[in-house]
């Protein structure tokens, strides 16, 4: 990739600012190395609850500023939570669009009378911090958003407001939860054929015609037309018809990943690659674990940063993953079980003490490319599953909340790289689906298609392959 060569003040200056979530700040550094890489002085902008929980997981010196790579905070306008992990998630909607816009300006004010920084030319904003784009519009630049979830979830997303306007949501009472409703079918969504209500992203499930996220994300989906462009951490082989029907809404969107596939094809900036962004301390041991596995012998299970499930659901399973018999390795996070700590029946682990590692948070990307691993069972997260992709792993989807149901509707029926698990989680049917991923038929198939896949995303991601060059037109087209 071609950079550009300016002194400093001259240079052009991006300011990216991520959704305070695991899930967002991973897809907005990656944007914003690229960015780097392309000759652009960045700012990266924290929140000070996640500045200070980066430096807590990645020691103290781990964000020192580069010459032209700063990181700066604002505060999210909510008290400090009292555990160690993400905050309530209606919460920090309200919040940030409420709180954020008069923090940020005089960010960019500080930033633009700093001497020695160049003035700020673009932001690069995630799709549901969209305050941002009052103040980019008070300076005269562009202002991206990145939304951080598949083209699927961001098209399920932008029709919020004709499924409240069409009665879809909110639900008339609870009862529609368990009375077959949530299987209509929504046949009126271009881009999406068959999708059930069940299979949209799971904030339409409320009673509550006020809902803090059903309505904060009609609003964010709907002033995304305003933004200068829409970029998405996805590939046009894999959402093409999604792609295709948010075009004719969108007057810019661009497909420009897999991110993580984008960053490994351009020289590694020594300064920049020590520069993580993992809000929990990781523990790289488990690979020299996998590197004693045989190779597609190994599942392995992580149900991102955000899920939290019961005690009950937690046990179901570990038994499932024990009578399984297979090797597997399970990232287990201090707040995993909703209320409580995630304790594991000690009869579970002397069962399976000779095939399984339990860790708290991994390097995931080298796990998932690990020669050991042959499946991820997994929340459907997007990060996850476009990195499953990438890497040429089926799933089994346990989707948990936001567009994860999207995610596997269309890995389970569109791409058939997956398989799915009932909420109400039982140990039969995780024992039934590892061993279907790992010596079934299905789970055969499930791989030949991820190899496909992966094939694909790799093609994408070259260079002068379609989200490289879409990544070239971005900054071209909008950015410069």
């Amino acid at each position: 990739m071609g950079s550009i060569s300016v002194s400093s003040p001259n240079k052009p200056h991006a300011v990216c600012i991520p959704y305070p979530a695991q899930g967002h700040v991973n897809p907005m550094l990656k944007v914003a190395k690229l960015l780097h890489h392309k000759g652009f002085y960045v700012t990266f902008v924290n929140t000070d609850y996640n500045h200070q929980r980066l430096l807590k997981s990645r020691g103290p010196n781990a964000l020192d500023d580069l010459p032209d790579f700063r990181f700066e905070t604002i505060p999210d306008g909510l008290p400090p939570p009292d555990i160690e992990g993400t905050q309530d998630i209606p919460a920090l909607c309200e919040s940030t669009s409420k709180n954020c816009l008069a923090p940020f300006r005089q960010l960019l004010a500080k930033l633009n009378s700093s001497s020695g920084v160049p003035p700020v030319t673009c932001v690069v904003s995630d799709g549901v911090m969209s305050f941002t784009l009052v103040a980019a519009q008070e300076l005269g630049i562009p202002d991206v958003l990145l939304w951080t979830t598949s083209a699927c979830g961001f098209l399920a997303y932008s029709h919020f407001r004709h499924l409240i306007e069409k009665g879809v949501t909110p639900l008339k009472d609870e009862s529609y939860l368990s009375n077959g409703y949530l299987d209509t079918v929504i046949d009126w969504i271009p881009g999406m054929k068959n999708i059930r209500i069940r299979d949209l992203p799971s904030f339409v499930r409320t009673t509550d015609p006020d809902d803090i996220v059903l309505n904060f994300l009609a609003t964010e989906s709907e002033r995304a037309t305003k933004a200068s462009a829409v970029i998405v951490n996805t590939f046009d082989e894999l959402e093409h018809d999604v792609l295709k029907a948010l075009s004719s809404v969108l007057p810019r969107i661009y497909a420009i990943g897999p991110l993580h596939l984008l960053l490994k094809n351009i020289p590694p900036s020594p300064s920049l690659s020590s520069i993580g962004s993992n809000l929990w301390k990781e523990e790289p041991q488990c690979l020299q674990w996998l590197d004693s596995k045989q190779p597609n012998s190994v599942v392995y299970v992580n149900f991102g940063s955000i899920t939290v499930m019961t005690a009950n659901q937690l046990v179901e399973f570990a038994w499932g993953l024990a009578n399984s018999k297979q090797p597997f390795l399970w990232i287990i996070r201090p707040d995993l079980v909703r209320g409580d700590s995630a304790i594991l029946p000690p009869e579970f682990i002397e069962e399976t003490k000779e095939r399984s590692l339990m860790a708290s948070w991994i390097p995931q990307e080298k796990v998932l490319n690990h020669p050991a691993i042959a499946g991820f069972l997994t929340h459907s997260g997007w990060n996850s599953t476009i990195e499953s992709v990438s890497s040429g792993v089926p799933m089994i989807s346990w989707p948990f909340f936001a567009e994860q149901q999207t995610n596997c509707r269309f890995a389970c029926n569109e791409w058939g790289i997956g398989m799915e698990i009932d909420n109400d989680v039982k140990r039969d049917e995780v024992e039934k689906l590892v061993r279907e991923l790992m010596e079934g038929e299905k789970g055969k198939e499930m791989k030949r298609k991820s190899m496909e896949l992966k094939k694909k995303a790799e093609e994408g991601a070259s260079l002068n392959g379609p989200s490289f060059l879409n990544l070239e037109s971005l900054i071209n087209e909008v950015l410069l």
